[in-house]
């Protein structure tokens, strides 16, 4: 009785610690002009230094349970925030601009990944993280391919270094380029990764530029819920390859694609597009998602090391980099070409 209520203890103590984190980054973020550094990449590379002096066995259940279930609660949650009647704001040419984005980060990714040897769930997070909405996109992506925490934490690394850079070199690039104020914020709306960074790239160029690189964004974003549903029934398709090659005759049933987690995701977001969330609520479920969200990266933070990422190598980097600049210059070309 006693062991059993230690390891309750210990496990509630584990989780405290990743909330705990969470908190603290959150609170960094504000602190940190710009907008610059995101409360998930800062859980995330505290909760790796904190592992790579610091990593008792105890803690293995609370973080398994804070990057998975915890992951999954904040994923339902985010539905709340997004709208598909977003989409009839920024008008069809947006669309047009994304269809080719897409295209080249998972397209254009496969063979690209192939040319850096990582394997397809690495590849495909960091494709999503870039063609959609970085760090969101990756957390709901990666459940239904059942992805490892070390392949969530090197795919948000690439994708926050880029943004890094893109907030700095962004409003320049376009100044110097003379784009105008919607086309910018096309430009920066369709090929900058986090919301944040999109923000912060946007307003440096111009209020007008910042409204519509936001407004654009958000529609990006509507993009997680068929995207989730293809890496749904791809991740059920390779288990069940998998399965199959082992000689394993339990079989994978198709009818099942769709996780539990996923249907609460769908349905607060269609709840949400026919206006029955008030946006009270809907504002107070997307921070609580947030938060949640941060707090899982926290404890995947915690179960990843430096010296993971020392033998993954800079391919993930390489990779992330090779993609969104793929990603930067066709934007830019089909803007153009549209006359924008």
């Amino acid at each position: 009785m006693n062991a059993k209520l230690k390891e309750r203890g210990l496990f509630c103590l584990g989780v405290a610690i990743c909330f705990g984190i969470a908190a603290l980054s959150v609170l960094l973020e504000e602190v940190i002009p710009g907008g610059l550094l995101g409360a998930s990449i800062i859980a995330l590379f505290a909760g790796t230094a904190i592992n790579s002096f610091f990593h008792p066995n105890w803690i293995k259940p609370a973080l398994k349970f804070t990057s998975k279930r915890i992951l999954k609660a904040a994923i339902i949650l985010l539905g709340a925030s997004l709208s598909v009647s977003t989409i009839m704001s920024v008008g069809k040419m947006t669309f047009f601009v994304m269809i080719f984005t897409f295209a080249v980060c998972f397209g254009g990714g496969y063979f690209v990944r192939k040319l850096f040897g990582l394997n397809w769930k690495l590849g495909n997070l960091i494709s999503a993280g870039t063609g959609i909405c970085g760090g969101s996109a990756i957390a709901a992506i990666s459940p239904v391919i059942d992805a490892d925490d070390k392949d969530i934490a090197f795919a948000m690394s690439s994708t926050f270094l880029f943004d890094m850079v893109m907030v700095a070199v962004y409003p320049i690039t376009g100044q110097l380029l003379g784009m105008s104020d919607i086309a910018y914020g096309i430009w920066a709306g369709t090929s900058v990764n986090d919301t944040a960074s999109v923000v912060a790239s946007g307003y440096a160029f111009s209020e007008i530029a910042g409204d519509f690189a936001t407004m654009v964004k958000l529609t990006r974003t509507v993009a997680i819920i068929p995207t989730v549903l293809v890496f749904a029934f791809i991740g059920t398709r390779m288990k069940q390859k998998e399965l199959k090659e082992k000689g394993e005759g339990k079989k994978v049933n198709l009818v099942k694609i769709v996780p539990w987690f996923i249907c609460g995701f769908l349905l607060l977001a269609g709840l949400n597009s026919l206006g029955l969330i008030p946006v009270a609520v809907g504002g107070l479920m997307k921070k609580t998602s947030k938060f949640l969200m941060v707090t899982a990266l926290a404890a995947i933070g915690l179960g990843t090391s430096i010296t993971d990422f020392k033998k993954a190598g800079l391919s993930p980097m390489f990779y992330g980099i090779t993609i969104d600049t793929l990603v930067t210059i066709t934007a830019y070309v089909v803007i153009r070409l549209m006359g924008v």
